[in-house]
């Protein structure tokens, strides 16, 4: 049957809600204590990803195909880096997802009164299982979702930190004790490791290409487009909300924004604030259940995961890629939901950060070597490639050596699946 296609505006809002999602409303906590030097650290995160997203709207003119990043490692690099540039990619992916379910219901525990770890795992779910139904019926309607989630959320993101200003007060913003002695290079590195993981997600407009319409212009457009407002978002509101709540009090909150408008306004409008909060992280989980699903059904149609998941729903969405990612979610919300929200965005931050980082970098590698085979070799390509990969690799270096081990045993973690499954695939005669 024919599947509709995606428009630039429905991609468009898939790069926006994958990306203005749990960062937006927890990194204020985080970033605190770095006073201003967060300010620098979402500048030079948000250049950063300006270039990958550049460098991803290449790779998409070059290989507009269904999957995203491992299809690029794989037309450059053959199967074996594909496979666990996929494999990567698809787990980190949904592993990572559970600190915006744990952000969604998070915002709401002061309205609803949640106490109770068992009533906020079984919130979580519920959640987790209506926005797979959601994804089940078709990539179609969840494009639509997501656009009018988008539309909503930016209009708080806007006016929050608009109205906050009125507020801002510059001794809020102060670096703290533990930080005094770190030299100016050191605080704004972390700092850019801590931002950057606002801007996961920024590829994944590439993950469905096979269902957008003209994708070799409509998907690089997007992409840009969305990431430099992405950016210039990002850093108006870390100027609204830490301005606003006085430093000491914003690194020991786990819903910030629910905290400024507390301070800044009367009545009860830290309510709206806390469910638009929720609706945000909302948006997110829809674009991110859409992109694991697709990632696994590319590698499928790439001949590196078994032919299962090219199984889709009579409404063109792709079965079991997105059952597998969400059962899978289940175990890691039930060790996680006894935590507090920022201690569970610590929890998995460093290591995600650097996972997706090391697939960035894999990608930027295959665009840079394919610019150089090319006949006609693009200068614009190889910069962009080559500042790619120097930024993924500058940030992978200032992470903890515990994330790059983790990471690294989350790529090792599919060498059972590629000799069990995948070798014998390619090499049974």
């Amino acid at each position: 049957m024919n599947k509709a296609k995606l428009g630039f505006w429905q991609v468009l809002a898939i790069v926006l809600g994958s990306q203005i999602s749990s960062g937006v409303f927890i990194l204020p906590t985080t970033l605190a204590p770095f006073g201003w030097y967060a300010f620098i650290g979402w500048l030079v995160a948000g250049c950063g990803a300006i270039v990958l997203a550049l460098m991803f709207s290449e790779l998409c003119k070059r290989f507009p195909e269904t999957g995203g990043p491992h299809i690029y490692v794989q037309k450059v690099f053959g199967n074996l880096p594909a496979f666990f540039t996929g494999w990567t990619y698809w787990l980190i992916s949904w592993v990572s997802s559970t600190v915006v379910f744990a952000a969604c219901i998070g915002y709401l525990r002061p309205i609803m009164g949640i106490d109770s770890p068992l009533i906020y795992f079984l919130l979580q779910v519920l959640l987790l299982a209506a926005i797979t139904a959601l994804n089940l019926c078709s990539t179609h309607l969840v494009g639509s979702a997501e656009f009018f989630f988008t539309v909503l959320k930016c209009i708080p993101l806007v006016a929050l930190p608009t109205l906050t200003l009125k507020a801002f007060n510059a001794s809020n913003v102060m670096l703290a004790p533990a930080h005094a002695h770190h030299s100016l290079y050191h605080l704004i590195s972390a700092a850019v490791l801590i931002t950057f993981w606002g801007f996961i997600g920024l590829e994944t407009a590439t993950a469905p290409a096979g269902n957008v319409h003209n994708p070799t212009k409509t998907i690089p457009l997007a992409l840009t487009v969305g990431t430099t407002f992405v950016a210039l978002l990002y850093l108006f509101n870390s100027i609204g909300i830490m301005g606003a709540v006085p430093g000491t009090l914003l690194a020991t909150s786990d819903a910030p924004y629910v905290t400024a408008a507390q301070l800044v306004f009367s009545g009860n409008w830290h309510i709206a604030i806390a469910l638009i909060s929720s609706i945000v992280c909302l948006s997110t989980l829809n674009a991110w259940t859409l992109t694991t699903g697709q990632i696994a059904f590319g590698l499928a149609q790439a001949g590196l995961f078994p032919k299962l998941f090219l199984r889709e729903t009579k409404t063109g969405a792709p079965l079991w890629g997105i059952l597998v990612s969400s059962i899978g979610i289940v175990p890691i919300l039930a060790l996680l939901c006894s935590k507090s929200v920022h201690e569970q965005v610590a929890a998995i931050i460093d290591i995600s950060v650097v996972c997706f980082l090391l697939v960035y970098a894999a990608c930027a590698a295959a665009l840079l070597m394919r610019s150089r085979r090319e006949q006609k070799k693009s200068l614009y390509s190889s910069a962009v490639a080559a500042g790619s990969l120097l930024f993924c690799t500058w940030i992978i270096s200032q992470a903890a050596w515990s994330a790059l081990g983790l990471a690294i045993l989350f790529i090792a973690s599919g060498i059972p699946f590629y000799i069990g499954w995948h070798r014998s695939a390619y090499h049974t005669p």
